[in-house]
């Protein structure tokens, strides 16, 4: 089971900076709190899905890199850690920006499917998802992926997303569970920006 050990590693992060603050967020704290819950965790869902494409292109886009250029594992790896670490810096300095969740209430309710086309196309189209997965993929994952070892890592990928959206969803969608979440936000951010910020100096500085 040692082979496996990367995939804590991954989940770890990947929880963290799925947790840290963007557009994938804001969509769903917007969804929860002018829509229904159905639609919510649609939008979830699809942005889970994007979360795999997203995973396999960088396994295998890494890992076409890697078999031509060995040598850039490890370049990868800091480059991959201090990005980490940036997201950090960028989670504790906007820890205090409120959340803008005001919407146009008018717009009509999308249908569960739409809703999760709307997440997936949004996660598609999320820079800021790719770079992340990205960089925790060049960092953590293994030169030689074990059996099993990218299906693993999607369902990681699918899991943490959908379950993390989902309980913003059902948070968010009540008024009082709004206010507590607002005026708890920057110390949420501040210690998920404090962990991610850990792991990636870590990975950064591990030369093994």
């Amino acid at each position: 089971m040692g082979e496996y050990s990367f995939l804590l590693a991954i989940a770890t992060v990947f929880i963290l900076g799925t947790m840290s603050p963007g557009p994938s967020f804001i969509l769903i704290a917007k969804t929860a709190v002018s829509k229904s819950r159905k639609e919510g965790f649609g939008v979830a869902i699809g942005l889970g899905l994007g979360a795999v494409v997203f995973s396999l292109l960088a396994i295998f886009g890494l890992y076409a890199i890697l078999k031509t250029v060995p040598f850039l594992y490890g370049a990868l790896k800091i480059v991959g850690g201090m990005y980490l670490v940036y997201l950090a810096y960028k989670m504790w300095k906007y820890a205090d920006t409120p959340l803008e969740t005001k919407l146009c209430l008018e717009q009509k309710p999308k249908s569960f499917a739409k809703a999760i086309l709307f997440g997936f196309a949004t996660q598609m189209s999320n820079p800021k998802t790719a770079i992340i997965i990205g960089s925790i993929f060049a960092a953590l994952l293994p030169q030689e992926i074990p059996p099993f070892g990218t299906l693993f890592v999607c369902l990681i990928a699918f899991i943490i997303d959908v379950s993390w959206y989902s309980c913003v969803v059902g948070l968010l969608s009540t008024q009082k569970a709004q206010k507590i979440y607002l005026r708890t936000k920057k110390y949420i951010d501040r210690v998920a920006g404090s962990v991610l910020g850990v792991l990636g100096l870590k990975l950064a500085l591990d030369r093994a």
